[in-house]
């Protein structure tokens, strides 16, 4: 570490050099490839694991973000009389006033907008007998980031087909905490969330064989879960993404790894292989879980999580 003034001084000179961030800086190095992105993923490697200080800032930023799902509960009835933009920018508020920023463009999804991924749009109808999918989280002062999920009947009272699909993704989560603790297959979340997921889809009707489809040749239960259960979490909403396969995604999970646990369900308003009645609902819980020496903690326990503690929780 040298001051910056000094920088101008080794003009020339060879480095590895993170690309991306400051052209001027690229241009001032002789770089190869291979020793660039050999730097970009020892760093990330360093932040895999958290030490007391990123934790607590971590926990801050969760800490936010619970009392950014309340604003928006509270508010909930302006959404329903304005838009999705409305639960955005209450929470957009609290993570300003709190925080730095948002970590991440908010994801308030309303009806069939909960099927998109990554709907951040943000400007359709919020409505009674929908669902509201709810991905924010705060960005703290120190730029460490949450990343919570939930999603909320907009009338206080989940339908029993809503209430079916949230169980489902419910309990995908809860064997997916189950089995995160040190040592575990960083993807052994993932693969017990989607076996609780892919019998649940064959007692809808939907998969006529669980177990075959949960071959890796197969994995016809993907359609209906789109995405991953877990990356790290950190600095960046996606933390340590350089890192290599070997020490993150194919390696085991340690002390310290502070990781996102997010099964969902999503049923396409136009889905003709899904009976009528789950056609439009999609479904994502999410939240921030430490792995310790004794196994895991939810640092976002704060928000209520089960179908009856969240329609207690809206009333």
């Amino acid at each position: 570490a040298r001051p910056l003034e000094e920088l101008d001084k080794l003009a020339g000179t060879a480095a590895r050099v993170v690309r991306g961030h400051d052209a001027r800086v690229e241009g001032l190095f002789h770089t190869t490839d291979a020793g660039d992105e050999g730097l970009a993923s020892f760093l990330a490697e360093l932040r895999l694991v958290k030490d007391a200080h990123e934790i607590a800032q971590l926990q801050d930023a969760v800490d936010a973000t619970v009392r950014g799902f309340e604003d928006v509960v509270r508010a909930l009835p302006q959404a329903r009389a304005t838009s999705e933009r409305w639960a955005e920018g209450v929470f957009g508020l609290r993570a300003r006033v709190e925080g730095n920023d948002v970590g991440y463009g908010s994801i308030c999804a309303a009806g069939a907008h909960a099927c998109t991924l990554h709907w951040t749009d943000n400007d359709g109808p919020v409505q009674d007998g929908e669902l509201l999918l709810l991905d924010m989280g705060v960005e703290n002062r120190e730029l460490y980031t949450a990343d919570v999920t939930r999603t909320l009947p907009v009338s206080g009272t989940f339908t029993p087909r809503q209430r079916e699909v949230y169980q489902l993704v419910y309990d995908a989560q809860e064997a997916a905490f189950a089995v995160c603790r040190p040592g575990a297959d960083f993807l052994d979340p993932h693969r017990a969330a989607m076996r609780v997921i892919a019998f649940g889809l064959q007692r809808m009707g939907i998969l006529a064989d669980a177990e075959a489809t949960l071959a890796e040749d197969d994995r016809r239960y993907a359609r209906w879960t789109l995405h991953g259960v877990s990356h790290m979490l950190g600095l960046d909403v996606h933390d340590c993404a350089r890192a290599r396969e070997e020490v993150y995604r194919k390696g085991p999970l340690l002390p310290g790894h502070v990781l996102t646990l997010e099964p969902g369900v999503y049923f396409q308003p136009d889905d003709l292989t899904v009976p009528e009645g789950f056609r439009g609902i999609g479904v994502r819980i999410e939240d921030d879980i430490l792995v310790t020496e004794a196994g895991a903690e939810n640092l976002s326990i704060g928000i209520p999580r089960s179908a009856d503690e969240v329609e207690t929780w809206l009333s």
